[in-house]
């Protein structure tokens, strides 16, 4: 799975109002300016986020938008799985059964074992990170290092 910019978006977009919209709703082109990203897209993402009790929306003169859960409640998992209806990196991982008919292959296929697995992982370390740890961690991830390395290998300098 190429992750789009549904989620690359869309998880800037949860950035943007967990750290704009404590108190007050949030006028979406506000952020669209702050982000420079098309209203438009940022509507689209809007109410898939909404449909899936992310974001709270206010009507009128001091309406906008704001989020309707703690940010350390909001995983970037979760969040990818919303935005790109998928959790699979490839065609094949995405079936259940066995034989999947996305391929030439007409039998059971080892190397899909391979992209099932890495499906798996990858939304497994995405469902580590919240919200509220990027914006707690946000000078140790700009200056280099994301600040949950513990869960990362250490390279040899």
């Amino acid at each position: 799975m190429r992750l789009t910019t549904k989620s690359r978006y869309g998880t800037r977009l949860i950035l943007d109002l967990a750290n704009s919209a404590k108190d007050n709703y949030v006028p979406l082109s506000d952020v669209s300016k702050r982000q420079n990203i098309s209203l438009k897209y940022l509507e689209q993402l809007i109410r898939k986020l909404k449909k899936a009790g992310l974001i709270k929306s206010q009507r009128g003169p001091f309406g906008g938008h704001m989020l309707n859960k703690p940010p350390d409640s909001i995983r970037i998992g979760d969040l990818v799985r919303i935005l790109e209806e998928s959790t699979a990196i490839t065609d094949c991982s995405e079936r259940v059964d066995k034989l999947c008919g996305v391929c030439n292959r007409g039998g059971e296929c080892l190397a899909r074992w391979v992209w099932v697995e890495a499906s798996r992982a990858m939304f497994e370390r995405l469902d580590q990170i919240t919200i509220g740890s990027l914006l707690s961690q946000r000078r140790v991830m700009l200056n280099g290092s994301d600040g949950m390395a513990d869960s990362r290998p250490k390279t040899a300098t």
